[in-house]
Parts: C-alpha cells; structure tokens; sequence
C-alpha cells in the first residue's frame, strides 16, 4: 500500500479531477457498508484545498470533507479493506490502481490530452462529461452544437440526456476494461439505434476520451437512417464504428459482446435484446425499455381488481411488473442488476434504465448459483400471483434447453 500512499501524496492536489474508490470485496465488505464505489472531488474554501466524499447509500447521498492528508488516508484505508480499484483522474494523465487479495497494489498510468482547468469553488456547477465547451463533430452534425461550438438552445435538454447515459458508462468502466485485458478490442452493439445521437456519443466517450479499442455497431430497422449514420461514421474516421440494417429478433450479426445498450426498443424487442445479451454472455447491459404491452393483456388478480379498472394505472403497473421480471431473470442468470431513473428522453416518458454488470469468477458464480435459486422462486410466485409471464423468461429457457 506504499505505493499508493505515494501515488496520493504527488497527484492528490489542485490538479485532481477525481479520486474514485470501487469494485468491492465481497467477502470483506463489513454489514453496514453498502456502496459500491465513494467518490472524491476537489474545491477550495478560505484559500485551503478540500475533498469532499460523496457515497451512496440506501439510496441517500451523503458528503463529508476533509484536508487532503485525511483524503489520502482514508483512500488507503477503503483500500486495505473494503475495496479493490482506485481510479484518480488528473488533469494531464490518470492512474488506476488494482489492489490483489494479499494486498499488492499494481498502478497503472494512462497519459492523455490535457483537460480543461477544473473550478475549485464548493458551489460549482455540476460538471459534464460533454459539456459544450469545445466542438464535438457528431454533435454538429446531429444538430446540437452549432459549427463554432455553441449549443443550440432548443437541444440543451438533447445534450443533457446524453450525458446522463454517459454518466452510466462511466460507472462501469472497471468493468470494461476487465474485458478489454489481452487487447482485444470492446464489443458493443445497439440496438435500436435511431438517429444514434448515443451510439456516437458512446464510442466518443469510449474511444476518444478513454483510449479503448472499439468495435461498435448500431442496429435499426430504418434504411435511410441506417446509411446517414454509416455516412458520418466514415466522415469522422471512425473506424470502429459500423451501422447495419436490421430487427433485433433477427439479428445473427455478433457471437459474442461485452456491452448492450438497448434504447427504447418497443415491447417485447427488449426481452429480444436483452436475451440475445444473456447468450453472448455480455459484460454489461445498459436497457431503457419503451412501451410494454404484454402483460398489460396478461395480468389479473383479484386483490388487486379495483387497481386494473384503471386503465393507465393497469398500463403504469404492468410496466413495473415487467422490468421487475427482467431483473429478476438477469439475476437469476448471474448479473448484479438495478433499475435507475433515467431522464427522459424527447416525446416518450419512459425514463427507467435497467443497468445490468455480469458477476465472474469462481466466487461469483458459488454466490451465483445460491442466488438463483431464491430468485427463482420469487420470480415463480410473482408470476403466479399476476397470471403473467414475460418473453425473455421464454427465451432464456430456451438457451437452456
């Protein structure tokens, strides 16, 4: 742990974009621990530098500041005991620090572009990933950003929602680059990418800001959407990122994939995307399902009879139900799932996001096989209790036949 206390003591300063602590050890997380990563944030008050931890937990934020030998200190200890990965972002390079069972921390450090100065006020506008303050070619060409960088007003609320979904890549790129170990370039496919103001935004992100080696595809059903898109890919040298047209149901295009994102595929085209993720075993699994009409035809209960007379509470209803399936059958199939807010996009107000990261490992897939179980009897007496049944649960029974 040396080494990282050293890391800390020449880049824990005024240059510090980010200290971010994650990737749990799960056997030593004590019982009152329950976030998944805290994150650490620079700002000045009176002329002295400050950091303020930001954790999660039981859904509630909380803050605490301290001097940057307390934030030091206390990135060490989460370190030594809780937690495997560090990731500090520095304004000309950044660090990632792994940290193996016995405690030998290896530290690796990626050089890139120099980043925009950082505001250090305590009260600072919440920063983007995109934050407009320098021309992005795709944004141009999808409309958002005028040709001399600035933002077109009536998108600002556009480029706000690609942000949002690119805050939940950010979340999950350990996890990532666990796959991209050996070389191999990141598998990713979209489904349902429309005019793919995400997709490019994506590979952007990935490519671009965070150096990966990718190959991406988009997938719609739409011809002349499909060759515009094809069209800006090759404009930006974007090499990576290819386009095809076709449905999900259908699509045969990939044998394996380590990131799916699925955006507002229409009713069960979800459970299709989301089955065909499970088969390729993919890493992570980024779903904002749309509209969802099958169990609204499936479910009664008489107790709950005088909720159904309602037509959009029955409608409102039946949509929870079904991403509660979905989730409960990504657990049952090894994945750590939750379902967050997302916000919404143009002309739709759906705005859940389910976000699904594969466990692996012997000892995940021990605590795996535990889990299944239970969770499959809990799917079982759902279902049973709402006469309802979800496509994907006919899917990935098939897969396992």
């Amino acid at each position: 742990m040396e080494k990282v206390r050293k890391l800390l003591e020449q880049n824990l300063n005024e240059q510090t974009l980010r200290a971010t602590v994650s990737n749990r050890r799960r056997k030593q997380v004590s019982q009152n621990l329950v976030s998944s990563k805290l994150v650490f944030r620079p700002f000045m008050e009176k002329g002295r530098l400050l950091f303020q931890q930001e954790e999660y937990r039981n859904d509630q934020v909380f803050h605490e500041n301290m001097d940057t030998e307390r934030a030091a200190e206390r990135i060490c200890h989460l370190l030594e005991t809780d937690y495997k990965q560090l990731d500090l972002q520095c304004e000309t390079s950044s660090f990632s620090v792994l940290v193996s069972k016995k405690g030998v921390a290896s530290i690796r450090e990626n050089r890139s572009r120099e980043w925009k100065k950082i505001d250090l006020s305590h009260n600072r506008k919440k920063q983007y990933i995109l934050d407009g303050s320098e021309t992005v070619p795709f944004l141009v060409d999808l409309g958002v950003q005028t040709r001399d960088g600035k933002i077109i007003d009536k998108k600002r609320k556009k480029l706000g929602q690609i942000n949002r979904f690119l805050e939940f890549v950010r979340d999950v790129l350990p996890e990532l680059r666990e796959r991209q170990k050996g070389g191999r370039p990141l598998r990713i496919i979209d489904f349902g990418c429309g005019k793919s103001y995400l997709t490019f935004a994506v590979y952007y992100y990935l490519k671009i800001m965070n150096g990966f080696e990718v190959q991406m595809t988009g997938l719609d059903l739409k011809k002349d959407v499909i060759a515009h898109c094809r069209l800006l890919a090759e404009k930006y040298g974007y090499e990576g990122l290819h386009f095809s047209q076709g449905d999900i149901r259908s699509y045969e295009g990939a044998e394996q994939a380590d990131l799916v994102i699925t955006l507002h595929a229409c009713d069960t085209a979800t459970d299709f995307a989301l089955a065909k993720a499970v088969g390729w075993g993919a890493k992570v699994i980024l779903s904002v399902p749309c509209c969802q009409h099958e169990l609204n035809r499936q479910i009664r209960n008489e107790l709950l009879k005088p909720l159904f007379e309602y037509g959009i509470l029955k409608e409102r209803f039946a949509a929870l139900l079904t991403d509660a399936l979905r989730g409960s059958l990504l657990e049952q199939h090894g994945y750590d799932v939750q379902i967050l807010e997302f916000i919404d996009m143009e002309h739709t107000p759906k705005n859940l996001l389910i976000r699904a990261v594969k466990r692996e490992g012997t000892e995940a897939k021990t605590k795996q096989l535990n889990k299944r179980e239970e969770k499959a009897t809990e799917y079982k007496t759902l279902c049973d209790a709402m006469n309802s049944h979800a496509t994907l649960e006919k899917l990935l029974s098939r897969m396992n036949e």
